[in-house]
């Protein structure tokens, strides 16, 4: 900031003290100086100084009431015919200036106004006192008191729209700040949010193996050592993977650019062609699922293939949870000609579940298929068992849609 407008400001915070000091110091001025131009006496001719000037002091803090004190001892003035002070009549154009700036607009009208029917009546006096000149003298003064109202009152407009404008640029300027600040407490919440679906889904569907892992190898261990050092391994494997998982999403979180190329830089983000590797990983807990692929696999827009994975997990992690001993589940990602469907439903008695509401699993699925306008639903199936179905708009394909109705059966039940 220059300092120009810094003493622009602070003029503007104080504006009656600063304007009291100057009217003060302009009274002592005009008041030695203060001389009639014929005749008179001194003492009225100071009179009316301190009459005309006292009002500025209010001039930029109450400019209609300052100006229409100055207006009325000015007209007092030429009524009664009292001889013109000429240093001192001067402060009229003043406060049409400041009213023109610092007032309404109908105070800015009615002045000018007034201050050209002021001129005239000061034009007509002179022509009743003949001693101060003929109608020629009379005219002048008239013509050149109006033009110079209107110089002042055209600068005055002038400065008017030059504050008006800056005004509105601060305002506008404080506007877009207070936008931004919002924007960012959205985009932050935002973030939040993903970053809190993004744990929810690697952190239960993780523990959910673990778990499940832990209570089959602890009940083999006596029985069945092999099956328990089997179930240790997946412990360990899917603790590394979740792991791996965690790093990755912190890795994103990072504010150094040069992060990325490191060893611990987050690596690829699954995608649907990763939901193999996920049902491989949930049967080795002894859950029983089926993968079914239907039409012909294409590109994804960015995020969409995470988010159907992201889908599928969350799922499987609820029929690990609430599906009951041994279901029987079957997952179907279908490609259509302008969405793909991901479909994962179970026989289990997960329908008839209660629990606390403390979970977010499904809540996370829907906001993660409805940032790509996509849809989900989830609710029990008819006969028993659970089932949830996502659908993620795609751009269109090429390839006809009976391409689209061949089924693929990857894997199969056990």
């Amino acid at each position: 900031m220059q300092w120009w407008e810094r003493a622009s400001r602070w003029s503007e915070a104080h504006r009656f003290p600063l304007d009291a000091v100057g009217t003060a110091l302009l009274l002592l001025v005009t008041v030695v100086a203060a001389t009639p131009v014929q005749g008179g006496s001194s003492t009225a001719a100071r009179l009316w100084t301190v009459a005309l000037v006292v009002p500025l002091a209010w001039r930029r803090s109450r400019p209609v009431a300052s100006v229409a004190a100055v207006y009325a001892a000015g007209l007092l003035q030429v009524v009664l015919g009292t001889p013109l002070v000429v240093p001192t009549d001067l402060v009229i154009l003043v406060a049409l200036y400041s009213v023109t700036v610092y007032g309404p607009r109908w105070a800015y009208r009615t002045a000018i106004v007034s201050a050209l029917v002021g001129a005239w009546v000061l034009g007509l006096a002179l022509v009743v006192d003949a001693s101060l000149g003929g109608l020629a003298s009379a005219a002048f003064v008239a013509m050149l008191t109006g033009t110079s109202a209107l110089a002042a009152w055209a600068f005055g407009l002038v400065r008017r729209s030059r504050r008006e404008t800056i005004g509105a640029l601060v305002d506008r300027a404080e506007r877009l700040e207070v936008e931004r600040d919002q924007q960012g407490q959205i985009a932050t919440a935002a973030e939040r949010s993903r970053i809190a679906r993004e744990m929810h889904d690697i952190v239960a569907h993780s523990l959910s193996v673990i778990i499940a892992q832990s209570d089959g190898g602890r009940y083999a261990a006596e029985t069945d050592p092999a099956a328990a050092a089997r179930s240790l391994a997946t412990i360990g494997e899917t603790g590394r993977a979740a792991l791996a998982d965690m790093r990755r999403l912190l890795g994103v979180l990072r504010s150094d650019d040069g992060a990325g190329s490191g060893p611990g830089s987050p690596g690829p983000q699954p995608a649907v062609e990763d939901i193999d590797a996920l049902v491989d990983q949930v049967r080795t807990s002894g859950l029983r699922v089926s993968l079914v692929r239907m039409g012909s696999p294409r590109i994804l827009p960015p995020g969409a293939g995470l988010t159907a994975y992201r889908i599928c997990q969350e799922a499987l992690t609820n029929v690990l949870k609430h599906a009951g001993p041994d279901p029987q589940v079957t997952v179907v990602v279908q490609w259509l000609p302008t969405s793909l469907v991901l479909d994962v439903s179970d026989d289990g008695r997960g329908a008839a579940v209660t629990t606390d509401g403390a979970g977010k699993g499904l809540l996370g699925m829907r906001e993660r298929a409805a940032m790509f306008r996509g849809s989900l639903t989830a609710g029990p199936r008819p006969g028993g068992g659970f089932r949830v179905r996502a659908e993620i708009p795609l751009p269109p394909s090429p390839t006809t849609a009976d391409d689209d109705d061949r089924p693929d059966l990857l894997n199969g039940a056990r």
